[in-house]
């Protein structure tokens, strides 16, 4: 007999009953579900709504149905439907009609909102300690190489000379600001939703101040509609998901490309790499593949419950039950990307004498040579004129900027002297970039200084 099968003359259908159910994957929540309930029932004794023995005889089998669940001793029903109903079961069989007592006040609806929101609170948390740890190693690699000269590139073409410490840094930055956007989504999803009941509260005297203390809440819900009806914090968070997952895609993707033989600027380690069934030779970044190939899977998470959620009226739906999937999925994929990215950048040995050589090719100094002539007077749309000439004569003459004679660069502009040659040199290039923000050491070191006193101070 279902528990809500009062109203009802006949047994659900075979069929249906399979395609409803939800236990095959929802029961990931039963710790949660657990946690809520013993919360629930102490609160139902403490306001008199139960006696306070039968809230006590209620939380004492939850404990041990908790236990039995993580031993393997108890099992799911697939006619129980959900993790709620399944453990509910449980403790009626357990405990009789005390047990009937604990849905008092209490509707499924906002009971798996409750689930949901504990639940993701606690992924938040790992997420938070994944970022951390991906962070650390940005910082201690691009202070590693701080002097590491490599070619800055726009449209993948060799564009200015920069150091890869440098460009590690952009990284940081953007994984900061996804650290950002996941720390409001947790500020978000830490609102109680339960004595939402199924869409109007309840006439019992609930204290749902307490419960949120209780399981760790910073505040209630303030509309019992909206309490129950939505899933925009779930939503949020495979929207920031798929910002980190994009991030972490654009990074993988420069792996690749830096692993081939074309660039050679770093070998990733053997323990994170995969060899060819019929090339002995093959090394290759499968990993990195891997990341940049599952960032579509989290994208489609997204996707996934927008469209779910676009045209529901309130309160709630069961399409509604279509939400967990995505959601466990975007969670285990960002966490096992992480997880696995982190090392793989970590153990990578860096070809710091091929990223230069390509830093000193494709005249990446050659706006070195403008910035020259601007300083001698020359406005810069001229100075970029008489330097694209010069390049073109380079091309030409399979020449370097640098192997040209001064007479040839003042057959381009009267104004250039011998010092051009120093201003033109890469490692000159990059430490004259001072500006805040910028390439040159000083102001990289003072980057990666400021992410570590950011990191500190981020709540343990």
């Amino acid at each position: 007999m279902k528990l809500w099968g009062g109203r009802f003359t006949k047994g659900t259908d075979k069929v249906v009953e399979d395609f409803h159910s939800s236990i095959s994957f929802d029961q990931r929540l039963y710790r949660q579900d657990i946690r809520g309930s013993i919360a629930h029932a102490r609160m139902l004794g403490k306001q008199g709504i139960i006696p306070v023995k039968d809230a006590e005889t209620i939380i004492a089998a939850l404990n041990n149905i908790l236990q039995d669940i993580e031993t393997g001793k108890a099992e799911f029903e697939v006619g129980a439907e959900d993790i709620h109903m399944n453990i509910e079961k449980l403790l009626t069989e357990r405990i009789g009609d005390v047990g009937r007592k604990l849905h008092t006040a209490r509707s499924r609806n906002d009971q798996v909102a409750l689930d949901v929101r504990m639940y993701l609170k606690e992924e938040i948390i790992d997420v938070f300690g994944l970022l951390k740890k991906l962070m650390e190693t940005l910082l201690n690699l691009a202070e590693q190489h701080a002097l590491t000269v490599m070619p800055g590139y726009t449209h993948l073409q060799r564009a200015q000379p920069i150091t890869f410490g440098h460009h590690l840094m952009a990284y940081f930055q953007m994984f900061r600001r996804d650290f950002e956007r996941m720390t409001d989504v947790y500020k978000r999803t830490d609102i109680m939703p339960l004595g939402s009941g199924a869409l109007a509260g309840t006439t019992f005297p609930l204290d749902r101040q307490w419960v949120a203390g209780e399981l760790g809440f910073s505040a209630i819900t303030e509309n019992s509609l909206d309490g129950v009806s939505d899933r925009d914090f779930a939503i949020e968070f495979c929207a920031a998901a798929s910002i980190i997952m994009m991030h972490l895609s654009r990074f993988c993707e420069e792996v690749i490309l830096w692993s081939s033989a074309e660039f050679k600027f770093i070998e990733l380690d053997d323990a994170y790499s995969t060899g060819s069934s019929i090339m002995p030779q093959k090394k290759n970044p499968d990993v990195a593949e891997l990341i940049r190939g599952k960032t579509g899977r989290v994208y489609g998470d997204l996707m996934g419950l927008l469209s779910m959620m676009k045209s529901l009226p309130l309160a709630y739906n069961k399409d509604m039950q279509e939400d967990k999937e995505a959601l466990f999925d975007a969670v285990d994929t960002i966490k096992g990307c992480l997880l696995v990215f982190t090392p793989m950048i970590e153990t990578m040995r860096v070809r710091s004498d091929q990223m230069a050589r390509a830093a000193r090719g494709g005249f990446t100094n050659a706006t070195e040579v403008a910035d020259y002539l601007a300083k001698k007077g020359i406005p810069f749309r001229n100075a970029h004129e008489i330097v694209g000439k010069l390049v073109l004569y380079c091309i030409e003459r399979d020449m370097a900027l640098n192997e040209l004679s001064l007479a040839e660069f003042k057959e381009a502009s009267p104004q250039i002297e011998e010092d051009i040659y120093e201003a033109i040199d890469i490692i000159k290039c990059v430490e004259a970039r001072k500006v805040p923000g910028g390439p040159a050491p000083g102001a990289l070191n003072f980057s990666i200084a400021s992410g570590r006193n950011w990191l500190k101070n981020l709540p343990s």
